[in-house]
């Protein structure tokens, strides 16, 4: 559905572009969607069809409990990000709020919107060593109501670069030189997911200095995204921080498509190793 989303790119980049008026935002770590797409979001009982995956309405989340579930089977462990790394203080998020871009390009934190039924990111880091600084990473997974609210979601990514280029995530910390590039599904290698959207900037603390590397990796998969990112330091180059996010990126897409897709024909008449894999967790 990235054909969708550049659609709305290009809409973003007509109002965006010229006064920022009507720009709605999303946040770094589970974007929203644009104002007035949950009406239409809301006109689908449940989550449109994906092209990568023959995804199972019944294994779908409808709930809030249900969908936190999901994540958590999904959500990389601090070993998917490599040996050496750990969990940062705090590991995870309030389940209950995510980061909204203001209109003045400072994240902050707010309540979920009604579209979204969950969403959670946890926080991991590889502590300084051999002349380099630590490297701050993150994984996060968002649960939809649709699969049009989530495409929405990406669509909310490339309108934040454009308005905000720069954008304050906290106190002390900046994103500049943002740049944003999507590939819906087969484009440019991607073969599983029905969008991706990479993100790559620089990255800058009064705690590290910098500028350092900054990469946000996202795949939507039906009315879920999944996305990683990483914050450099010194000795961390953006080759480097894109070797530490393909294996838990990876990890997390190949479970998700487990736990929501569609079981195959059982033609021996015996338990099939996905159908198991799926309803792990006995949600739903």
């Amino acid at each position: 559905m990235l054909a969708g989303v550049a659609a709305r790119l290009g809409c973003a980049v007509a109002v965006c572009g010229a006064v920022l008026a009507g720009c709605t935002s999303g946040g770094d770590a589970s974007r929203g969607p644009a104002a007035g797409t949950a009406a239409q979001g809301a006109a689908s009982a449940r989550p449109s069809p994906t092209a990568v995956v023959d995804v199972d309405p019944a294994k779908v989340p409808t709930t809030a409990a249900g969908a936190a579930a999901l994540i958590r089977d999904v959500l990389a462990q601090p070993s998917a990000f490599g040996p050496d790394a750990v969990r940062r203080s705090p590991y995870e998020s309030d389940p209950r709020r995510w980061a909204v871009l203001g209109d003045d390009c400072v994240w902050r934190q707010r309540a979920l919107p009604k579209d979204v039924l969950a969403s959670l990111t946890r926080h991991y880091e590889i502590p300084a060593s051999g002349g380099r600084g630590p490297l701050t990473l993150s994984a996060v997974v968002t649960v939809h109501r649709t699969a049009e609210q989530a495409d929405w979601e990406n669509a909310e990514v490339l309108e934040e670069m454009l308005r905000c280029p720069s954008q304050l995530l906290r106190s002390g910390e900046v994103l500049t030189d943002l740049n944003d590039v999507p590939n819906a599904l087969g484009d440019s290698g991607n073969d599983y997911a029905d969008d991706t959207l990479t993100e790559t900037g620089a990255y800058t603390s009064d705690r590290l200095g910098g500028p350092h590397p900054y990469v946000w990796e996202q795949t939507r998969i039906g009315p879920v995204t999944v996305a990683v990112s990483a914050k450099g330091a010194k000795g961390w180059s953006r080759t480097d921080l894109f070797d530490r996010l393909r294996d838990p990126h990876t990890r997390m897409r190949t479970e998700l498509r487990r736990e929501i897709e569609r079981d195959a024909p059982d033609r021996t008449g015996s338990p099939s190793a996905s159908g198991s894999a799926v309803t792990k967790g006995g949600r739903r």
